[in-house]
C-alpha cells in the first residue's frame, strides 16, 4: 500500500542541493585569502631581496672598479665603498631605509674558487681554504654581504607553527678586468725590485723620470735590467715593428714565451727609427711599419739597413746618463745627469738649450726635461729638420728611408700613446720572485704596465752581422719610462687599456 506521508522537515533539509557552493566558499575563503597573502609576502619578500642584492652589486661593483693591482687599491675601494653608494631598500621592518657602508661586510679575495664552491663571510671554503687577502697588491675581487634586514609576513605563519619573521640578505662578489692591447710582447724586470718597490709606486715618486733604463734579454738568473718576450700570435718581426695587431694581455696573467730571439726584437724595434733591415727592408712604403716623425738617432752614416753611432761628434742621439743627483743606483739604470746642452748645441746650430717644460714628470719639483719632453719640443717647434752641427749635410731627425713621405707621421699639437711611433708599451715584471716561471713558458702575474720611449736604436756590436742576424753581439734595448697604467700614472695610457668592473657572483 502506498506511502502518502509528506517527508518531514529534516528529510527536506537534506534532500536539498540549493546554495550548496555556499558552503565550499565558506570553507575555501580561508584557503583563498591564505595564499593570497603567501602571495604578497613571496612578492614582498622577493623585492626585499632585489633592493638587497642591488644594494650588494653596487657596492661590490664600485670596490672591485679600483682594484687595479696598485699599493693602494684597497684603500681607494674602501674609500669608493664608503662614498660612492646609497642604495634604498623597503618592505623590510625598519622601513624604507638607504644602505651605506655600514650595513655591509666585505673581503678582498686574492682569487676564486669553482663556480659550485661556496666562500663564507671570512673568505673560507667548506674545506677550510682561505680565498681572503690584505694585500692591496694581490687582491683582485671584492666579497659583499649585506647585513640581514628584518623582514614580517602578513600571513600568520604561527597558526601553522612557523615564524612571522625572518632576515633577508644578499651577497655579491665583483672582480676588477684589466686588458692591455696592442702591447709589444715584452716583459722588462722591475728595476726597483730589490728594494721592495712597485713600478707604480718608483713612477708616482719621481723615481723614473728623466733616466734611461737598459734592457738586456734575460739570463738563467733574470733580474734588473733583463727584459724577455710573452707570447703573441704575430710573428715577433712583425710584433715589435708594428704594435698594433690587437694582442691583448691581461693585468694578473702573462704566459712568458721561451727564449729571445734578438735579431728579431732588434730589426722590430729600429723600424720606428726609420732603419729598415733584413725582412723589413721591403716595408719601406707599408703605413703599418712608418717611422716616427723623430727619428734624430746620432747615426755615423746615413744607412738606411744598418745602425751604428757616430763617434767622431758629426751627430749626436740622445746620450746616456751620468750618475746625477736622482737615483742613480739600479741596476740597468743611467742617472738623469745626461748632456742636455751638449745635445742640444750640437743638433741645433750651436744653440742654448731653451727652457723645456716636463711633460712626463709626475712630480713637480722643478727637475730638467728629460729625453722624452725635449723630443716632443723638437716636434713641436719644427726643429726636427735642424741639421747636426750647422752642416748641410748634418744629420736630422727628419725619416728619408720611408718612401711615403704623404703620410702624417704623428700629431705635433699632442701625441697620444699609440700614435707616436717610439712610444710601445711593455709589462713590468718582479723577475727575481718569478725567475722559476720565466725560465719556462709559464703564465707570472706582472707588476704593472708601462708606456716607454725609445730613446735610441738598438745597436749592434758586430758590423759584419746584420740586424736581422741572430748571432750579432748584443747590445741593450735604451728607454724612458712616461707613464704607468693605474691610478699613479698620468693616464695617458687610456688608448692601450680596458678596464672593466664585472660581477662573478
Amino acid at each position: 500500500m502506498p506511502n502518502n506521508r509528506s517527508p518531514t522537515l529534516l528529510q527536506r533539509f537534506l534532500r536539498d542541493d540549493r546554495a550548496q557552493a555556499m558552503v565550499f566558499v565558506a570553507i575555501l575563503i580561508p584557503v583563498l585569502i591564505g595564499f593570497s597573502l603567501l602571495t604578497v609576502d613571496m612578492s614582498r619578500v622577493n623585492n626585499l631581496h632585489n633592493d638587497l642584492q642591488k644594494a650588494a652589486d653596487a657596492f661590490a661593483l664600485a670596490g672591485a672598479a679600483e682594484l687595479d693591482g696598485t699599493s693602494d687599491a684597497i684603500t681607494r675601494a674602501d674609500r669608493a665603498l664608503a662614498n660612492l653608494v646609497a642604495n634604498e631598500s623597503r618592505l623590510s621592518t625598519a622601513g624604507p631605509h638607504t644602505l651605506v657602508i655600514g650595513d655591509i661586510d666585505h673581503i678582498y679575495l686574492n682569487r676564486l674558487p669553482a663556480d659550485s664552491v661556496a666562500l663564507d663571510e671570512d673568505g673560507l671554503d667548506p674545506d677550510g681554504n682561505d680565498y681572503s687577502t690584505t694585500n692591496a697588491l694581490l687582491a683582485r675581487f671584492v666579497m659583499v654581504t649585506v647585513k640581514p634586514t628584518g623582514f614580517a609576513t602578513i600571513f600568520p605563519a604561527t597558526m601553522l607553527g612557523s615564524t612571522d619573521s625572518f632576515d633577508v640578505g644578499a651577497t655579491a662578489v665583483a672582480g676588477f678586468k684589466r686588458s692591455v692591447c696592442d702591447a709589444t710582447p715584452m716583459f722588462i724586470c722591475n728595476p726597483f725590485e730589490a728594494a721592495g718597490t712597485s713600478i707604480q709606486d718608483a713612477f708616482a715618486a719621481g723615481q723614473t723620470y728623466s733616466r734611461e733604463f737598459r734592457a738586456l734579454k734575460t739570463s738563467s738568473a733574470p733580474g734588473p735590467g733583463n727584459f724577455g718576450l710573452l707570447q703573441t700570435e704575430m710573428p715577433l718581426r712583425e710584433a715589435f715593428a708594428k704594435g698594433n695587431g690587437g694582442q691583448c694581455y691581461e693585468q694578473y696573467t702573462v704566459t712568458t714565451k721561451t727564449g729571445v730571439t734578438l735579431g728579431h726584437v732588434n730589426t722590430g724595434l729600429n723600424v720606428r727609427f726609420d732603419i729598415y733591415s733584413g725582412s723589413l727592408s721591403s716595408s719601406k712604403s707599408d703605413p703599418a711599419y712608418r717611422p716616427a716623425a723623430n727619428v734624430r738617432k746620432g747615426a755615423d752614416k746615413s744607412n738606411c739597413g744598418k745602425f751604428t753611432s757616430a763617434t767622431d761628434g758629426s751627430a749626436m742621439g740622445f746620450p746616456e746618463g751620468g750618475n746625477g743627483t736622482y737615483y742613480s743606483d739600479q741596476v740597468g739604470v743611467s742617472g738623469d745627469g745626461w748632456n742636455r746642452s751638449g745635445y742640444w748645441a750640437l743638433n741645433h746650430g750651436g744653440s742654448t738649450m731653451p727652457t723645456i717644460a716636463s711633460q712626463s714628470n709626475p712630480v713637480a719639483n722643478n727637475r730638467p726635461p728629460s729625453r722624452y719632453d725635449v723630443y716632443r719640443y723638437e716636434i713641436a717647434q719644427n726643429l726636427v729638420g735642424d741639421h747636426a752641427g750647422g752642416k748641410p749635410n748634418g744629420e736630422t731627425g727628419v725619416p728619408t728611408c720611408y718612401d711615403k713621405k704623404s703620410v702624417t707621421l704623428t700629431d705635433p699639437a699632442g701625441v697620444p700613446p699609440g700614435v707616436d711611433r717610439r712610444i710601445i708599451v711593455a709589462a713590468i715584471v718582479n723577475c727575481q720572485a718569478n725567475a722559476t716561471k720565466i725560465a719556462g713558458q709559464t703564465a707570472l702575474q706582472p707588476d704593472g704596465y708601462v708606456s716607454i720611449f725609445l730613446t735610441n736604436p738598438v745597436e749592434k756590436e758586430d758590423k759584419t752581422k746584420g740586424d736581422d742576424d741572430t748571432t750579432a753581439a748584443e747590445k741593450p734595448i735604451r728607454f724612458e719610462v712616461i707613464d704607468v697604467a693605474g691610478a699613479k700614472g698620468r693616464g695617458t695610457m687610456g688608448n692601450f687599456l680596458h678596464d672593466e668592473a664585472q660581477l662573478y657572483r
